[in-house]
């Protein structure tokens, strides 16, 4: 086998430690078994990462969502979409793309409990642009008397948690091998039920009770797996 370009074997490094941070932890991995498991020395590794936090923050970058899906939600924030339409499909892309890449949220609590500095890092560099981002438009839907006057980056947390939590519960507390979810059902539901409470008037054509009352109805008949 050819020797790896500087490039590659960064990526290749990168690949390597995301695997390992995401099972045991920033904790439980050193950069020794990093090597190792890639098949090089540590003096590789710390020559293209300088510490241990440095790679870690680096894994962590590589999970961000890219400037292409943030540019298409400033897009639509934008418009006028109704805001159902909005965070049914804000609830399916927390959904899907946490589903698709469990390592991204592995990674996160992790560094979390394990490195409050990078966790914090992490949050102002990324997360809380986000947070703004979607507190921007719900403090115009309350500007505009669509939404009841609450503090928007406190109702963007409280729509995106109720998401990840649902995701947290199936995926990782193992919720889903006793019940099965369709991913499309749970982002209307959970969409209905923040809307119900943050609107002034939910739908023109449907009092809250009525939309609420589908969302239980389907939760409460659905059968076990």
């Amino acid at each position: 086998m050819g020797r790896l370009s500087s490039s590659d074997r960064k990526k290749q490094i990168l690949e390597v430690a995301t695997e390992l941070f995401a099972r045991n932890g920033f904790d439980g991995i050193t950069t020794r078994q990093i090597a190792d498991a890639a098949g090089i020395t540590e003096a590789i590794v710390f020559r293209h990462f300088a510490t241990k936090d440095d790679l870690y923050w680096e894994v962590l970058s590589a999970k961000c969502a890219s400037d292409d899906v943030r540019r298409r939600l400033e897009e639509r924030l934008a418009s006028d979409v109704e805001p159902m339409e909005i965070f049914i499909a804000i609830a399916k892309y927390v959904l899907n793309r946490n589903i698709q890449d469990p390592a991204k949220s592995r990674l996160l609590l992790f560094s979390a409990l394990e490195n409050h500095r990078l966790s914090q890092r992490f949050f102002k560099t990324y997360m809380n642009e986000w947070y703004e981002l979607l507190a921007g438009y719900i403090r115009r839907q309350i500007e505009e008397g669509r939404f009841h006057k609450v503090d928007p980056v406190l109702a963007a947390r409280g729509f995106v948690g109720m998401v990840f939590h649902h995701y947290l519960v199936q995926e990782l507390f193992g919720g889903g091998k006793y019940q099965s979810y369709d991913i499309e059902e749970v982002a209307t539901t959970m969409a209905k039920l923040w809307l119900s409470g943050i609107c002034c008037e939910p739908d023109e054509t449907q009092s809250p009770a009525l939309q609420i009352a589908p969302a239980i109805r389907s939760l409460s008949s659905r059968k076990e797996v």
